[in-house]
């Protein structure tokens, strides 16, 4: 924390009066420092300051790559695997076994999607099926949140038959829905079918031309509604110091400039 020249309570000289008010015109009012957030996936840093009062008002702004960085929570995630149904009386987790992205929102168990901080998220999927049967079949796809069903959550997609012997039908199952989670909550995207003869698959590279791979589900979530106007703000002060909330973090020099009125 930088420190410039201040005047003694009952005044000063003419220099020391300059002084401060030539500092004060070059941008140097005396109430700025830093803080680097704590990590660990800690939720709270303590910001001490002799210049924080009751009433004082404080304001955040990034300065460091770590902390521009912290827009918003995400996660982009897919797979590389054929996934397929044994029975049509079971509900069965759509898998994940590659991050993309990742910043607050991860994987776990192969098919939770976890989220780190409060909010609504944006969970957008897009699941590869493939109907190897001479009739058209449905499958349902929907969400649980922390192992139970969202309510009015499905979508049922049909699938025609196939095309022929060894000729699959294919389809593309794409949605997104709207999700309030608390911090520590997991989502998890769950499909049934008419017919074991529905699965979800991976396509590798394909050449003439040369193709990308298809991966057998995509799945991203967005943060769109958080529980503060920013994601550091002070949730309680005392004379001297201040606890500062933020979004679990785990990330080394996330460190803001902040400066103090009042």
């Amino acid at each position: 924390m930088t420190q410039f020249r201040t005047l003694p309570p009952f005044g000063g000289d003419p220099r020391q009066v300059s002084e401060v008010v030539r500092g004060i015109m070059d941008g140097k009012t005396n109430n700025t420092g830093l803080i680097t957030l704590a990590t660990g996936n800690a939720t709270t840093t303590t910001l001490f300051d002799e210049r924080i009062g009751y009433d004082s008002l404080i304001f955040f702004v990034p300065v460091s790559d770590a902390a521009e960085a912290d827009a918003v929570p995400y996660g982009a995630f897919q797979d590389s695997t054929d996934q397929t149904a044994a029975n049509t009386t079971t509900a069965y987790a759509v898998t994940l076994n590659t991050t993309d992205y990742s910043s607050g929102v991860y994987v776990s168990s192969s098919s939770r999607i976890n989220v780190r901080n409060y909010g609504v998220y944006n969970i957008q999927f897009s699941i590869q099926f493939k109907n190897t049967t001479n009739d058209g079949q449905d499958v349902d796809i929907w969400f649980m949140k922390n192992g139970t069903n969202v309510d009015a959550s499905n979508s049922r997609f049909h699938l025609p038959a196939r095309k022929g012997s060894g000729d699959p039908s294919h389809l593309s199952a794409a949605l997104n829905f709207f999700l309030e989670l608390n911090a520590n909550d997991y989502i998890e995207i769950m499909w049934r079918t008419t017919d074991t003869g529905v699965s979800i698959e991976h396509f590798d590279t394909s050449t003439s031309p040369t193709r990308p791979e298809v991966p057998s589900a995509i799945v991203t979530a967005s943060y769109v509604a958080p529980s503060a106007t920013t994601n550091v703000y002070v949730s309680a002060k005392q004379q001297g110091s201040a606890t500062l909330t933020h979004w679990a973090n785990d990330t080394a020099d996330k460190t803001y400039g902040y400066i103090v009125v009042g």
